[in-house]
């Protein structure tokens, strides 16, 4: 029987401006315990960077949420345009399921296309790879790490309140655009 996982964070990035890069770019985690708001987290990543896996990782290591958190969910596998996370080293470090969320499969040779343009783009490419194709789940796309199919599909679907958007999901994309833009814009 599928296990739905209740404590998760989960984390999106801010709106930003499309240049210049290496610039910080806002990360807003949400930490839900079942339908209960319990708390949020913000941090930055680079534009482009490298340091994603890493930021993710030290905002939830360094908060009192560490504790209680069974899991969380990413809003893509990028953050701050190009910052690519390493999905199966987070899910190590951290020693918890990871799960990718997007709403529609990507075109990912457009995504490859990009990065060879960007700097460090066949090392992110690498790390898009070793995530994993992206199989859908719960109404979403979806990459995994430390979970199986069954038990991802059963916390995204216990996660979703208005849509098949995974509620932290939804309302760390709210607060990232408050943020920016002093008011949330347009629905997540």
């Amino acid at each position: 029987m599928p296990r739905a996982i209740a404590n998760l964070i989960g984390f999106d990035d801010a709106p930003f401006e499309a240049a210049p890069r290496h610039e910080p770019v806002k990360l807003v985690g949400v930490v839900v315990a079942r339908d209960r708001l319990d708390g949020v987290v913000l941090g930055e990543v680079t534009r482009d960077g490298d340091d994603a896996t890493d930021a993710v990782a030290a905002l939830l290591e360094g908060s009192r949420f560490d504790g209680h958190v069974q899991a969380v969910l990413l809003q893509g596998i990028a953050f701050g345009g190009f910052n690519v996370v390493d999905l199966p080293a987070l899910a190590e470090r951290l020693a918890r399921p990871v799960i990718v969320v997007a709403r529609k499969e990507p075109r990912w040779e457009k995504i490859r296309s990009a990065l060879e343009k960007v700097p460090g783009g066949a090392a992110k490419w690498a790390r898009i790879e070793r995530a994993g194709p992206m199989e859908p789940l719960a109404g979403l796309w979806v990459q995994r790490a430390g979970i199986d199919a069954a038990d991802a599909e059963a916390t995204l679907a216990l996660h979703a309140r208005y849509g098949s958007l995974p509620e932290p999901l939804r309302v760390a994309h709210l607060l990232g655009a408050a943020l920016v833009r002093g008011h949330s814009h347009g629905g997540a």
